[in-house]
């Protein structure tokens, strides 16, 4: 099977995906978004390494920054390969939903997930409205970018004048704000890692001293746990509610026992996860493709025998 890896950059991530699909008996190739070539109206040319039409199956990892045009013409680029037929793992449909923190929250929330009281909106004055309700009484909000990962562009705040001089600017760039009440997890939450409808493995994480970010990219450190079945369920929902095939789902616990859903990562990396519990993270991911690419198979030998 030959097997596109769409990568912002190489590293680390890419490494274990080509390793796991060699190990298997595929062919891996590696290539950045940019180098995506879509032939319309003629026929494929065998020169042109980088159509997708040339591969059995699509891996997209992070799609990287880019002008509005080509961060929407990566994204049509991965809807265009499903329509034709090729898995894709993660779908351009469930990268949409986990790349953006309003969407995520939303459907997790429909899934009937347990979520931190998020506000979502435009303006400054509707901003600041949430924040002062949410600091009534103590406490402190995270405002996040809508668009982001590992920690970034994160602010923790509990006073409401300091929180105008962050929203102010913000609003003057238009930004979205994400206003979301702090969770007092005492710089602990846990990080589930889904493939395939099923918890392949579970780390706590913990924030470096003098950081509240548990992000392992930051400097968090990470030991390996066993999830109970209730936060396996958890894990699995969120997966589902973005439709992703593998996800790394992140749990923070409010009292003892009841975790809300904080996010769903459609592109996740999982190094400190491997690092902690020596599991074969990326042999997991390539198996659910394969059993993607088995699936469509299936369902294309039943049209022609029908």
């Amino acid at each position: 099977m030959k097997v596109l890896i769409l990568s912002a950059r190489t590293g680390w991530h890419t490494d274990e995906l080509c390793r796991a699909l060699a190990a298997r008996g595929h062919h891996p190739r590696v290539a950045p978004y940019e180098s995506l070539v879509a032939n319309l109206g003629r026929a494929n040319d065998p020169n042109e390494s980088n159509d997708p039409n040339d591969f059995d199956a699509v891996l997209p990892r992070i799609i990287p920054n880019g002008s509005l045009e080509q961060i929407i013409y990566r994204v049509d680029a991965l809807h265009w390969i499903e329509d034709r037929g090729i898995p894709a793992v993660n779908s351009a449909r469930a990268i949409e939903r986990s790349v953006d923190k309003f969407y995520t929250t939303a459907l997790l929330q429909q899934a009937g997930l347990p979520v931190p009281e998020t506000v979502v909106c435009e303006r400054a004055d509707d901003a600041m409205d949430a924040i002062r309700r949410m600091l009534t009484g103590g406490g402190a909000v995270i405002i996040k970018p809508i668009f982001g990962s590992m920690g970034h562009g994160l602010v923790r705040i509990d006073d409401p004048e300091l929180a105008w001089r962050v929203v102010r600017p913000l609003e003057q760039m238009r930004s979205v704000f994400y206003v979301q009440r702090a969770i007092d997890h005492g710089g602990r939450d846990t990080r589930l890692f889904v493939v395939g409808g099923r918890v392949v493995g579970a780390i706590e994480r913990t924030a470096p001293a003098g950081d509240w970010r548990t992000n392992v990219a930051r400097g968090g450190t990470a030991r390996p746990i066993d999830a109970s079945a209730e936060w396996c369920d958890f894990a699995i929902g969120a997966a589902n509610a973005v439709g992703a095939d593998y996800a790394g789902v992140d749990l923070l616990v409010w009292r003892p026992g009841d975790p809300f859903v904080l996010e769903v990562k459609g592109t996740p990396g999982w190094q400190g996860l491997q690092a902690a519990t020596g599991l074969d993270v990326a042999g997991a991911i390539v198996q659910q493709l394969e059993a993607r690419v088995a699936a469509r198979r299936e369902l294309i030998a039943e049209h022609v025998h029908a």
